[in-house]
């Protein structure tokens, strides 16, 4: 299997912590985010990671090189940020399979990796990755219809209910008619647009999930994820 991880971004709403560090080197539980993210796919049998950066790539580069655990490591580096949908686009291209995994940099989720792999195989259709949280307000809210997804709706929302997880499975040209180069967000300028254009494929996860992009859960992170991977 293989990945594209958005890992990009500045991390503004992190900087006060970790200043010189792009968002996903930041420590967790004594190790880069980054880190325990790779080793997660890695043990679930992604061989191939394309890892789409930005902000202080360097630093990410010179830490892991072109290998890490079982899976090689290809680097895709902006330069100019181009949003999440810009950054996939470019990423895309430099993938080799027919189909990949979009997740973002600063989100742990414990993919059932192979249960996924599996829907793609059987129905070849794009598919979103949903879970259900406490509390919908940070995040696009899901809204299912038929094991598909009817909408998603913007953050703001609150109460408990099903959100998009950040992570997709794609066919690695469906981003080509999108302008190159162009500066655009893949949650609200283009999923919207593909949502009503053709069927995505919906997969609740029961894994662990952990957004760690703001303050106060970057800090739950730090007890929720410790050990995680030994």
């Amino acid at each position: 299997m293989e990945a594209v991880i958005l890992a990009g971004g500045r991390g503004t709403r992190l900087q006060q912590l970790v200043p010189d560090l792009p968002k996903p080197m930041a420590p967790v539980a004594g190790r880069p985010f980054l880190e325990i993210l790779l080793t997660m796919l890695s043990r679930k049998g992604f061989d191939r990671i394309v890892l789409s950066l930005g902000y202080l790539a360097e630093k990410v580069v010179g830490h892991f090189g072109t290998q890490y655990a079982d899976s090689e490591l290809v680097f895709e580096i902006e330069e100019k940020p181009l949003g999440t949908g810009g950054a996939a686009r470019k990423a895309l291209r430099r993938c080799i399979t027919d189909h990949t995994f979009v997740l973002n940099g600063d989100t742990y989720l414990d993919l059932e990796g192979a249960e996924i792999e599996g829907r793609w195989q059987a129905h070849r259709q794009p598919l979103i990755v949903g879970c259900e949280v406490s509390d919908t307000s940070r995040y696009g809210r899901l809204y299912p219809l038929d094991s598909g997804i009817s909408h998603v709706s913007t953050a703001g929302h609150s109460g408990p209910g099903l959100i998009n997880a950040g992570c997709y499975v794609l066919p690695t040209q469906i981003l080509e008619e999108s302008p190159c180069g162009e500066v655009f967000s893949l949650e609200t300028d283009w999923l919207p647009h593909a949502l009503a254009q053709e069927r995505f494929e919906l997969f609740v996860s029961h894994g662990i999930f952990i957004d760690i992009g703001v303050a106060e859960d970057y800090q739950r992170a730090q007890e929720v994820l410790l050990g995680i991977n030994d």
